[in-house]
């Protein structure tokens, strides 16, 4: 089995039973959830709860009993036709106090999503976050699109010795058991972009994941045609040095709005879920200027359309990276913005007593019309 492999084919009167198990709105649908544990309990259990593994291993008797079982057809079907309507977004929240926003999207940047153990592309709070505001937006009908990193050995699993330290270990995903597709471009291609980093171009795939009405899409630089040490870049949540981390954030960021624009996408809104992602802002400064926008009116329309989330007052959790490490890894970048790089570099700076550098958080401050923290007391204690 592997990331392009197709499951093995299912009964007639279950043929959306693929489909169902791929689209992660399930994960917190309470129907959608009762047919797969009634499908085969004790498959569902020694899966740890993924119908993508239970459906390559559930045996083809047990498909054409549940088949021609009448309870369990029933529902399958209410919980097919709930997953129809909240794909439509038809009699939700959104279409009904804002129908006149229905063409709208708002793209979501994390550099984490928890959704479900079948994914493991999360390490914490940040990540529970972006998965929960994912899943309300589905449930309210919100147009959210959200856009992270496919991580195939995710965070590391944490072990602790005889003698007390800790120990970590990386456990690389199986993606025929992962539920995620290739996102494909309007004309029906798989969705790859490039993203300019230093002297080199990396290629980027795109991976889409269900979840209802919302739909999140993964950057994944793991292909033939990049370098060795390129295709590591998009392998671990938060693991390399500071270096990697840089270049970590330019593909989000740079190589994210360039894949929406690949995906026909046209956001009005763009959400940072976390500094990580702040060199959106430089892509989109630069999209501003090629079509005839200067600096000073690019920056307002970007202030205008930013949504900023942080999540820790603690200084170490926000991302510092010295000016000419920025500068290199940026250098393909700049296009057009070349004459404006200094102020671009500047709505970065902050010296925290130990020197100026380029700060993220302090990218997406500058470059935000709307700000919010987590909690009430966050919010102050950042302030």
């Amino acid at each position: 089995m592997n990331r392009y492999a197709a499951l093995p084919p299912l009964p007639d009167r279950l043929n959306r039973l693929n489909e169902l198990a791929t689209d992660l709105w399930w994960s917190w649908h309470k129907d959608a959830r009762t047919v797969f544990r009634r499908l085969d309990y004790a498959l569902w259990r020694s899966t740890a709860h993924n119908p993508v593994r239970m459906l390559w291993t559930v045996t083809h008797e047990r498909l054409e009993a549940a088949a021609g079982d009448d309870t369990f057809v029933r529902l399958y079907d209410r919980a097919v036709a709930e997953l129809d309507d909240a794909r439509s977004a038809r009699r939700t929240w959104w279409s009904g106090r804002l129908p006149q926003l229905s063409g709208q999207t708002i793209a979501y940047f994390s550099a984490e999503f928890a959704l479900h153990q079948s994914l493991p592309i999360y390490a914490g709070g940040l990540g529970v976050l972006a998965g929960d505001h994912c899943k309300e937006s589905g449930d309210l009908g919100v147009p959210l699109i959200g856009v992270g990193f496919m991580y195939p050995q995710g965070y590391f699993h944490q072990h602790v010795s005889a003698e007390g330290w800790q120990e970590e270990s990386y456990e690389r995903l199986n993606w025929a058991d992962a539920p995620i597709e290739h996102a494909l471009t309007p004309e029906g291609k798989p969705c790859v972009t490039a993203v300019p980093l230093g002297d080199r171009t990396v290629l980027v795939a795109v991976w889409r994941v269900r979840l209802g009405r919302v739909t999140l899409y993964l950057l994944d630089t793991d292909l033939e045609e990049n370098a060795p040490w390129d295709r590591e870049l998009s392998a671990r949540l938060y693991g390399g040095d500071r270096e990697t981390r840089a270049q970590q954030e330019i593909v989000l960021g740079i190589g994210g709005v360039r894949a929406l624009k690949a995906l026909g996408y046209e956001p009005g809104v763009f959400h940072l879920n976390e500094g990580h992602a702040a060199f959106v802002v430089l892509q989109r400064i630069r999209d501003l200027i090629e079509r005839g926008a200067s600096f000073d009116a690019a920056l307002a329309e970007i202030r205008a359309s930013t949504v900023f989330t942080t999540h820790t007052p603690v200084p170490a959790g926000h991302d510092a990276f010295p000016f000419s490490m920025v500068e290199k890894h940026l250098a393909g970048c700049w296009g057009t913005l070349g004459v404006d790089r200094e102020r671009f570099l500047a709505l970065g700076a902050y010296d925290n007593g130990a020197g100026a550098q380029f700060n993220m958080t302090a990218l997406a401050l500058r470059s935000a019309g709307s700000v919010n923290a987590v909690s009430r007391l966050h919010g102050e204690v950042t302030r």
